[in-house]
């Protein structure tokens, strides 16, 4: 990942719709009116920059290229199954993004004096714990969305369906208490709010229900889990390539 390093910045920098909607809230006083004071909209949105940041997964776009050039049929042949693969791939990245987030944050308290915060140590905690079970999550639904690939050769522009819903019910445009207690109750019963507003919630240190959170987070893993290893060997099953 070091080796890609100049890749990665560039996807660091696509992450920084928080930060944009940061501004946009900040400037439109549109938090008053939801009851929300300005440190909260900053410390929320900041909190969402780095959940999104570490949170980050592109599992269905390496996996299907891998499938349609063939590559992943070697892949198969050995011990570990392809799929820890991708997992450490992501984790690696997660590691090497580390010192270009924290350049983006010095530039932005430098830019901002005054907007950056440091969290309690209990915020922290939970908050680092919540972002890794948020990416696993994450990481879960696009292994089923993936799986779809030994079925179309374009099955990535399902996840491109999914980013739709992912924007506007995760909390990345807006904190889902602002939105009619209607669509907050439609968001909540989809897996998007924990992926970024639950996580960026403990890490800017609002009261959280964070047993709740877990929770739900661990519920879903447990949902996704077997249909993703369902797919994966029905996939399999009718899987054909050169020298497989």
């Amino acid at each position: 990942m070091l080796e890609y390093r100049a890749e990665i910045v560039l996807w660091a920098l696509s992450g920084v719709l928080p930060l944009i909607m940061l501004g946009v809230w900040s400037g439109s006083g549109a938090g008053a009116g939801a009851g929300l004071s300005p440190q909260q909209i900053s410390r929320y949105f900041l909190s969402a920059f780095l959940v999104r940041q570490f949170t980050v997964v592109w599992l269905i776009h390496v996996f299907e290229e891998d499938a349609l050039q063939g590559r992943l049929s070697p892949f198969l042949l050995q011990p570990l199954a392809p799929l820890w693969r991708y997992l450490a791939a992501h984790f690696s990245e997660q590691a090497s993004r580390v010192p270009i987030v924290a350049v983006m944050l010095l530039a932005l308290g430098l830019v901002a004096p005054g907007l950056l915060w440091l969290p309690s140590a209990r915020s922290l905690l939970l908050g680092l714990v919540a972002i890794q079970a948020a990416f696993l999550l994450r990481f879960l639904l696009q292994v089923v969305v993936t799986t779809l690939c030994f079925w179309s050769e374009r099955a990535a522009a399902l996840d491109r369906l999914l980013l739709i819903p992912y924007l506007f019910l995760s909390g990345l445009v807006a904190p889902l208490e602002t939105f009619p207690p209607a669509v907050r109750r439609l968001a909540m019963a989809t897996p998007f709010p924990w992926m970024v507003d639950f996580p960026a919630r403990l890490l800017a240190g609002e009261e959280v229900n964070a047993a709740l959170g877990f929770a739900a987070i661990a519920a879903w893993c447990l949902l996704l889990l077997p249909i993703g290893r369902w797919l994966w060997l029905a996939g399999l099953r009718r899987y054909s390539a050169m020298g497989a």
